[in-house]
This record gives C-alpha cells, structure tokens and sequence, in this order.
C-alpha cells in the first residue's frame, strides 16, 4: 500500500452524534467552548481519569482487529495533538523515507511543536519487514 495513508482508528469526541447522545443519555452535556467539550470541560468522550465526568466519559476503549499484510510499511501511533495539524497524509509522507523509526517519531513530535501543538505529544513509528 505503498502511498497510501489508511487511518486505524476513530476519534471519540464530543462533536460525533453517537457520543453525544451516549452523553446525553447518562445525564451529562456538552456545550461548545472553542470546540465541543464533555462538560464544558473535556474535549474526549473516552479517558482515563477526569474523576469528576467519569459517569460521562467512557474508559472503555474502541476495538478494531485488522490484518496487517506485507505490502503496509509502517504504522503511526500518535496522541491527538499529533493530528490535530498533521493530516493523515501529511504525516505519512513526512516519514516514509526516514528508516530509523525512533528518528521519525521525533520528526512527527517536532514538527507538531513548531506547529504550535501543546499538551501530551506523543508519537510511535513502527516498521515492518525490510522497512525497518
């Protein structure tokens, strides 16, 4: 899939329908707030922590299994600060040529940085088969 950025996971915000209605529907609210926030306050509907929203937020992760075959070259683990202003393909074309994928992760976290990105940059490249 050389070329191609699949993403391999689903944000679970506030602004999507089947979190605010699951919100909604365990007493809780959103209100806009530069962006949708769980309580005015929290701009996930799936955390750990957040005591004081716990009946809100979920902890339960979403589960995807997926296959993957020889032709992926490398996945991208990323907080949401990453993506917030990195694109998908952005950010897979910024590191396909980088071989060394700890180098790459820190491509990623420093170009969210310059960015202006803030809070928990976090970022994971893994390589597989001769991609590494």
């Amino acid at each position: 899939m050389a070329g191609v950025a699949i993403p391999l996971s689903t944000d679970h915000t506030p602004d999507k329908t089947d979190e605010r209605q699951r919100i909604e529907d365990a007493g809780g609210f959103d209100i806009w707030a530069d962006g949708w926030r769980v309580g005015g306050v929290l701009p996930f509907t799936r955390a750990f922590g957040y005591r004081r929203l716990k009946r809100y937020v979920a902890a339960e992760p979403g589960i995807e299994v997926l296959q993957i075959d020889d032709g992926v070259e490398f996945i991208i683990i990323a907080s949401a600060v990453i993506w917030n202003v990195l694109s998908n393909e952005e950010a897979v074309t910024s590191v396909r040529d980088i071989r060394d994928a700890e180098a790459a992760s820190e491509k990623l976290a420093k170009t969210a940085r310059a960015r202006k990105s803030s809070g928990n940059i976090t970022c994971l490249v893994v390589r597989f088969g001769d991609n590494y």
